[in-house]
């Protein structure tokens, strides 16, 4: 009997591809491969007979069918949703952060995420997202800065960042306007070697600061840089929610933004990871 063996995959593959009219979209929010997505979709219209999608066009298109259907699936996982909310009150997702969670993002996402599936949200401050996703003490990771996502993990790039100059006040660069990106390496740099956005890396190799300072967190960067051992780059979320009286913050022109993104491992907590990934990519500054 046709349509005996379609499980809920194959309805939110439908569903998804059918609101963002892309494949390709639709791979991102479920967290799948489009050519993945592609043979769920095809497994659906095989196993139901009929032709739901109209891929001819440059856009994805319902047919007459798939549009029919559409509204019947929405309202099967609608309440397939309700009942699994029942319980998911019960349910936690742990975010790891390692210094200062951006906002209104992360209010708004926490929030959303709350309110749309019963379920609550944990935040753990740890130095090491990363790590502490590995050691899964963490479910989701918000991780800053462009460094490579480690084998066997996932992310998500959310948005970018303007970043800043920091300084004690007594540095000297606190007489200047404003500081070059290209000038940066001439000073001292301070650098948070675990959760820092900005390190030697953010350089090629022939034009790096000559002098690092090492840290291990965000308060010894703090801290270090306070004590006028250095100057240091941070996103501009630091300078409106760091409250430090020996630091002064300098614009910084030209500097590459800083991405953030939240980084997950696949199959685990997997529906309530899905879920907040929809609800922070729909939380991000436009």
């Amino acid at each position: 009997m046709a349509g005996t063996d379609i499980e809920l995959r194959h309805l939110r593959a439908f569903a998804s591809v059918a609101r963002h009219r892309s494949f390709s979209r639709a791979a991102e929010e479920l967290l799948i491969t489009q050519p993945a997505l592609s043979r769920t979709i095809a497994q659906l219209e095989n196993r139901l007979d009929v032709q739901l999608l109209d891929r001819s066009s440059r856009h994805v298109e319902l047919t007459d069918t798939g549009a029919q259907f559409l509204e019947h699936t929405e309202r099967a996982l609608a309440d397939v949703d309700t009942a699994l909310a029942v319980v998911r009150h019960r349910a936690t997702l742990r975010l790891g952060f390692g210094w200062l969670l951006p906002d209104p993002w992360a209010q708004r996402t926490v929030s959303r995420f709350e309110e749309h599936t019963g379920a609550s949200v944990t935040l753990t401050r740890t130095d090491d997202p990363v790590q502490a996703l590995r050691q899964h003490t963490v479910d989701v990771a918000l991780v800053r800065g462009d460094a490579e996502v480690p084998t066997g993990m996932r992310a998500v790039r959310l948005y970018d960042e303007p970043r800043v100059a920091v300084c004690s006040e007594h540095s000297q660069l606190t007489r200047f306007p404003h500081l070059d990106w290209a000038d940066v390496p001439y000073w001292p740099l301070v650098v948070n070697t675990v959760s820092g956005t900005t390190g030697p890396w953010s350089w090629p190799a022939e034009r790096r600061p000559a002098e690092i300072i090492e840290t291990a967190n965000y308060d010894e960067w703090l801290e270090t840089v306070a004590a006028n051992r250095g100057i240091g780059i941070v996103p501009e979320v630091a300078q409106r929610r760091t409250k430090h009286p020996a630091l002064r913050f300098v614009p910084l022109v030209d500097a590459p933004p800083s991405p953030v993104s939240l980084v997950h491992l696949p199959g685990t907590q997997r529906s309530l990871i899905r879920r907040f990934l929809e609800a922070a990519l729909r939380s991000t500054p436009e």
